[in-house]
């Protein structure tokens, strides 16, 4: 299993700030991505990724037990 964490409207589009999703067939951070889209039908484009708690590319490898997080882009003032 993966672990994806959600951050602010993340947890909208995904029903809330934790997920666990098989890790049958994903590798990379781009799998998860991937996986994300089709499963719930999201636009997650522009959003940054962590995986343990390290920033990551699409192309990251990722693993049984590993904890991919989506980072959303912020503005302030």
């Amino acid at each position: 299993m993966i672990n994806v964490l959600c951050f602010a409207h993340m947890k909208d589009i995904f029903g809330g700030e934790k997920l666990t999703i098989n890790s049958g067939g994903i590798a990379t951070v781009e799998d998860v991505l991937e996986h994300l889209k089709t499963a719930y039908d999201a636009d997650i484009s522009g959003i940054m990724t962590a995986v343990n708690e390290e920033f990551a590319e699409e192309s990251t490898p990722v693993g049984q037990g590993d904890t991919v997080a989506l980072i959303p882009p912020v503005s302030g003032g």
